[in-house]
């Protein structure tokens, strides 16, 4: 775990609105990454904005996400803001106005680095696999080096970022629509792994399913 004590300050990264939900710590940061699985790639190309959802991995200092090397959205070369959003649930108010959800968002900004290296890309891609399915990398076939050579593996850093929580019931509980006799309170939701289902294409009953995989039957995907 990094001991940085905040995360930057930035035009980009500094809350002008709802500041209350501000996190300064990059350990707020970090513990946001590893409770997703998905992130959305927010990228300019020829002109156009793309936000492109992809699987990613962390580490302390970078978050790294990969495509293929035709993947326009990974060969821009130019500033992203790729952003990781948990649910946490509706927050249900006695007015419409009030309505919400309660959530925990990371937004990070910078100039990806292309990955080149075979050491460093399969260290990488560990930390991607591991992130998304622990004991996958161990378990399965590692990458040929054709297949290294197909892959755009891209590490941004986490030098510029800001993070967003809500947690709580609603804010109009001391107001005046607290008269209405209206039920207000959140509806929380925690999504879980269901059980494995086997590739039709397995030879036989016989290959069991790997206990790193069997394990999350029934676990939170919220690692958080």
């Amino acid at each position: 775990m990094s001991d940085r004590p905040a995360l930057s300050a930035t035009p980009r990264t500094r809350l002008r609105r709802m500041r209350e939900k501000g996190r300064t710590q990059h350990s707020d940061l970090l513990a946001v990454l590893r409770g997703g699985l998905v992130a959305h790639l927010g990228v300019v190309v020829d002109g156009c904005p793309m936000v492109v959802p992809t699987v990613y991995g962390h580490d302390d200092d970078n978050v790294y996400f990969h495509g293929s090397v035709a993947s326009r959205s990974l060969t821009a070369r130019s500033e992203v803001c790729l952003t990781v959003t948990l649910f946490d649930g509706l927050v249900l108010a006695r007015s419409v106005f009030e309505h919400g959800i309660n959530y925990r968002s990371a937004m990070i900004y910078g100039v990806p680095r292309a990955v080149t290296g075979r050491d460093e890309k399969l260290h990488g891609l560990r930390i991607l696999t591991e992130h998304v399915a622990p004991g996958q990398w161990d378990y399965a076939r590692p990458p040929s080096r054709k297949e290294l050579a197909a892959t755009a593996l891209l590490a941004l850093s986490l030098a510029e970022a800001s993070v967003k929580i809500r947690t709580g019931p609603p804010d109009d509980g001391d107001s005046p629509d607290a008269a209405l006799g209206l039920w207000a309170g959140e509806l929380p939701v925690a999504p879980r792994w269901e059980r494995p289902v086997p590739d039709p294409a397995l030879p036989d009953a016989a290959v069991p399913v790997p206990q790193h995989i069997a394990g999350l039957a029934g676990r939170r995907l919220d690692r958080g």
